[in-house]
């Protein structure tokens, strides 16, 4: 073997623990002395798949970052103004654009985006759009109608470039112009050295990249922009093609992509401000006229045309000399079944440490309390409530090691208000509540509890009332301004900031409304209208599931503390009749409820969704002979 320092002019670093592993250690090779072992640290990338597109599209538009990512526009059978979000591991529904088209160039955040240009027949548009995180407003006209285009920059700094003008004269299909944004108006800039359509765009209004596209056969060439005049460079594209899409930074972009069927392609390339060089990284499907969003060392593709069908497939890349946890979607799993088949038990606690209280089971009310470890349920103390029919139908809240039941019972008269608490071994009466009712949302902690709506029986009077508790005692709070019953919440909210959602009225709601200690006010509503739903979470992020429509759901929704989105993971058993729940709106679980056929033993948990993160750049081994 060649002796290294005759080679490289330098020996290589004797150490006894690896250095700090950061840019500056790219490509640096050392000698582990304490573990005997020759060492060097490499530029890691990858592709992962990221969550799908609620709609699968071609020559879809996007911008943003990798975990905040823009889609809009693009094709699905006809063009499309729909608009999702991206949160770097799901797609969620935003504003639909004003004006419906495909082949648009987009610029800015996923809070604050540009859309310009595009195609709806019978040809290219001149619309501009600006986005402000919900919404699209129609502003100052781009100076052409035109499709094909590639942008860059920001919302108030935004450079658009080449473009086919469509129908008109053959010199208009591959157009060289510039044109430059400020937020309100647009001016001229330099002209591109090709024109060129359908082409790959990057960087800002000051320090811009244009790569590839079509004139009419594809092209490799490269131009770089100053922020006044376009200049050809040396570094071309490895393999020319049109319908590249990219985003970075005029020193480091990345490009996905593109081609025209039969040959679209896979192939990804980084630019680094010279030269563009091959991944070794490939998408995972290939596609033309996607959607990107991202920088060059961490981007996000999504949507396109693989040939035979638009696909609503996202891939996230990762080019940096981190390692990278690849982001997760949310799901919902098989836990192990309680040993008592039940429905409307008392649950509270965590995934991994939840506790089955009081509740209902095939013959009549069941006392037994059960403790989850995050895989079997073991049997535990009873409640001291008698006679069994007064377990019915109880809610719980609190920890494992110091939670609250309340009030519940059925059938008149044992309908009541009793109060036990746990303590992570065993049940002790507490003072009772004021009000009798089953079918309220509790929420809170053992010692800073909520008891919220529900319903008197047996005239099933609904209740508005709440009643909060100190740990010794329940006092009246504020009336809700919908009276319910078989609501849903916020299982970890507190008596100043709690959430209840859902409901019989004795009609299926869609009320939503948020307590600050003294009143409820009504917010944004759910979707649809349901009751029986499971919760968990707090008042700026809650998570509910399953419900009664009036079909059974094994639907998933969020609360962002303003609006609901629907959740891409659904449950696999459809339940309903005060399934009990606990955990958080990211580690939820569900154990029991009403299925198809009566009670059940079935337990699921929920593991909310995780953008990529970076775990830190690691060494690798080199193997020498």
């Amino acid at each position: 073997m060649a002796d290294y320092s005759s080679i490289k002019g330098n020996r290589i670093q004797y150490l006894s623990s690896d250095p700090t592993l950061d840019s500056n250690s790219e490509g640096q090779v050392w000698y582990n002395s304490t573990t005997g072992s020759l060492k060097g640290l490499v530029q890691i990338k990858a592709t992962s798949s990221g969550g799908n597109l609620n709609t699968a599209r071609r020559t879809i538009e996007g911008t943003g970052t990798q975990t905040a990512a823009l889609a809009f526009g693009g094709v699905t059978t006809t063009q499309t103004n729909s608009t999702e979000e991206y949160s770097g591991f799901a797609w969620s529904t935003g504003g639909n654009l004003n004006q419906a088209r495909n082949a648009a160039a987009g610029a800015g955040t996923q809070t604050a985006g540009l859309g310009v240009g595009g195609y709806f027949p019978p040809g290219g548009k001149n619309y501009v759009e600006e986005y402000d995180g919900s919404s699209w407003t129609a502003v100052t006209n781009y100076p052409v109608s035109i499709y094909g285009l590639a942008g860059a920059g920001l919302q108030t700094s935004g450079l658009f470039f080449g473009g086919s003008i469509y129908p008109g004269p053959a010199p208009g299909l591959y157009q060289t112009l510039t044109n430059e944004y400020d937020g309100s108006s647009w001016t001229a800039g330099g002209s591109l050295n090709t024109g060129r359509r359908n082409l790959g765009g990057s960087g800002t209004q000051t320090a811009g990249l244009a790569f590839g596209g079509e004139n009419p056969t594809q092209l490799d060439v490269t131009e770089e922009y100053d922020g006044s005049t376009w200049t050809t460079v040396s570094g071309t594209l490895n393999t020319a093609r049109t319908y590249i899409r990219g985003d970075g930074t005029q020193t480091h972009t990345v490009g996905f992509g593109g081609g025209n069927p039969p040959s679209i392609k896979n192939n990804i390339e980084e630019y680094d401000g010279t030269n563009w060089s091959s991944s070794p990284a490939t998408l995972s499907t290939a596609r033309t006229g996607t959607g990107v969003g991202g920088i060059g060392s961490a981007a996000v593709a999504f949507g396109g045309y693989t040939g035979t069908a638009n696909t609503a497939a996202t891939e996230e890349y990762f080019s940096d000399i981190a390692n990278y946890s690849a982001s997760s979607t949310a799901a919902w799993s098989s836990g192990g079944n309680l040993n008592n088949t039940s429905q409307s038990r008392a649950g509270f606690g965590s995934q991994t440490l939840a506790i089955a209280g009081p509740g209902v089971g095939p013959g009549g009310g069941i006392a037994t309390t059960e403790t989850y470890d995050g895989s079997t349920w073991t049997n535990g103390n009873s409640s001291t409530r008698t006679p069994s029919d007064k377990n019915r139908y109880t809610s719980g809240a609190g920890t494992p090691t110091a939670g609250l039941i309340a009030l519940g019972g059925y059938p008149a008269p044992n309908l009541n208000t009793e109060t036990e608490e746990w303590d992570g071994t065993s049940w002790t009466a507490s003072n009772p509540a004021s009000v009798a009712r089953r079918g309220p949302v509790l929420g809170g902690t053992q010692t800073e509890a909520l008891a919220i709506g529900g319903y008197s029986d047996p005239t099933a009077t609904y209740q508005n009332s709440t009643e909060e508790y100190d740990g010794t005692s329940w006092t009246s709070g504020g009336n809700l301004n919908t009276a319910r019953g078989n609501s849903a919440g916020s299982s970890k909210g507190s008596q100043t900031a709690f959430l209840i959602t859902s409901g019989n009225t004795p009609a299926l709601t869609t009320n939503t409304e948020e307590y600050n200690g003294t009143a409820w006010t009504e917010v944004n509503n759910q979707p649809t209208a349901i009751a029986y739903q499971g919760y968990a979470g707090t008042q700026t992020d809650c998570l509910v599931w399953n419900g009664y429509t009036p079909s059974v759901v094994t639907t998933t929704l969020n609360y962002d503390g303003t609006n609901w989105s629907t959740n891409p993971a659904s449950l696999s058993l459809g339940r309903l009749n005060y399934h009990n729940n606990s955990g958080t709106s990211t580690a939820a679980i569900v154990f029991g409820g009403e299925g198809p056929g009566g009670p059940v033993t079935t337990t699921e948990e929920f593991t909310g969704a995780s953008p990529a993160t970076p775990t830190g750049a690691a060494a690798s081994t080199i193997t020498t002979s």
